[in-house]
């Protein structure tokens, strides 16, 4: 009786693991497995045919993605890879899920990729896709490169997806009715994280900004975040060393953090030039945020819950590599255009504006609700995400934040604070 009373708990728990391989990373191993299966799928469909739309094709859309080659500056670290195909497999990837629908409803959906060389004039190449009929563009451009996007004759009569620049700028001053912004702004990410400080009552801080542009605007974010939460900046410096790290960090950054009394080292450093040879090496033994250590982001490798996992595995299986913020942006571009479309079935660029703008937009994104975008700035809406190098932490809105609209509407400039007039 005891040896059937084992047998059958080795067979449940035998049981229960094979169904959890789903619900974790997978390992090299398995993800080659799972492409080899891919494979052999792939080629039984090709035996039977390509798939087949059950209906007539009544709407074919054409969507362009947009990159732009540039100078590479020297990375921190030989660990950090190079990636020049930001963006691709998240188009991709919702290119199929579209024609999930699609295939159902005569829904087809066409893309092309360019990458703009850096010999090439971005004005003229953009002009000339328009002057192809092109209407929907996913665009992984800079600020600089958008605002010359928006001098175009005609540019209004086009729909554009941001996935990469942060600017509050483009958001209020410069914004465009036309241009939708996947990425979070500077303001969203630093209210997200004030306000898990703020939980764990983290309320003096130590700000450190590095020199470039991009660093600067953030800081400008964190601090204006500090003031809206009534939080006190303890000390604020500038990182302007130019010596090695690699060699020197145990000797600068205990001098450089001494002084005054705070609660978590707040830190500004988009390009990562100096910020992650900042732990362990502070005056004072305090946590690190901002653009290294707790970081907050859209998208992140340890994001594993509402079903990211299947995501994360789905994307590995197809790049080799992990999904980036660029990437989740690019898919969710391109899924809130095969949404829209279902739901109004029609690409106009007029009705698709209209309706990415209206409250009845709605698209999952594995972040537990339903991300839409701001009436007032084409600014997507989604919960952030705080994590670690190698652990979830947190999600942000934080619980106690309210809103008489949207919770998430309490990290960034709300409809009260925004400059931006359509």
């Amino acid at each position: 009786m005891r040896a059937k009373f084992f047998l059958i708990i080795f067979f449940c728990l035998a049981f229960s693991l094979s169904l959890n391989t789903d619900s974790r990373e997978l390992s090299i191993q398995q993800l080659e497995e799972r492409k080899k299966a891919d494979r052999e799928r792939k080629e039984a469909r090709e035996k039977r045919g390509k798939k087949v739309f059950q209906k007539e094709i009544t709407i074919t859309t054409e969507i362009v993605f947009i990159s732009k080659e540039r100078e590479v500056p020297p990375v921190l670290s030989n660990l950090d890879p190079i990636l020049e195909d930001e963006g691709f497999y998240g188009v991709k990837l919702a290119i199929e899920d579209n024609l999930t629908t699609g295939r159902f409803l005569g829904h087809d959906y066409k893309i092309e990729f360019h990458r703009i060389l850096k010999q090439e004039n971005l004005e003229n190449e953009f002009k000339k896709l328009m002057e192809k009929g092109r209407k929907f563009f996913v665009v992984d451009l800079n600020e600089a490169e958008l605002l010359t996007l928006m001098k175009i004759p005609g540019i209004e009569n086009v729909i554009i997806f941001n996935t990469r620049a942060k600017n509050d700028s483009l958001r209020n001053e410069d914004c465009r009715k036309n241009i939708f912004h996947i990425s979070p702004s500077h303001s969203i990410l630093a209210d997200a994280l004030t306000q898990y400080l703020i939980k764990k009552k983290w309320k003096k801080w130590f700000l450190v900004t590095g020199p470039k542009k991009t660093d600067k605007l953030y800081a400008d974010a964190l601090k204006k975040s500090a003031k809206k939460f009534n939080v006190k900046i303890k000390e604020e410096k500038t990182w302007d060393f130019t010596s090695d790290l690699r060699r020197t960090a145990g000797k600068e950054v205990p001098i450089f953090t001494k002084g005054s009394s705070y609660d978590v080292l707040v830190v500004a450093d988009e390009a990562g030039e100096f910020g992650e040879y900042l732990a362990y090496r502070t005056w004072d033994p305090r946590p690190i945020v901002g653009t290294q250590g707790l970081r907050p982001s859209s998208w992140h490798r340890t994001h594993e819950q509402w079903g990211a996992t299947q995501m994360q595995n789905r994307f590995r299986r197809e790049s080799g590599r992990w999904m980036t913020e660029v990437d989740y942006h690019s898919w969710t571009a391109v899924r809130a255009i095969g949404e829209t479309i279902t739901r109004i079935k029609s690409d106009d660029v007029k009705k698709v504006q209209n309706y990415l703008l209206s409250s009845k937009f709605g698209l999952g994104a594995y972040k537990g609700v339903k991300v839409s975008f701001r009436s007032w700035n084409g600014q997507l809406r989604q919960p952030i995400l705080l994590a670690a190098p190698r652990s979830m932490v947190s999600v942000s809105p934080q619980e106690g934040y309210i809103h008489p609209f949207s919770e998430l509407d309490t990290m960034g400039k709300d409809q009260p604070e925004s400059t931006c007039k359509f």
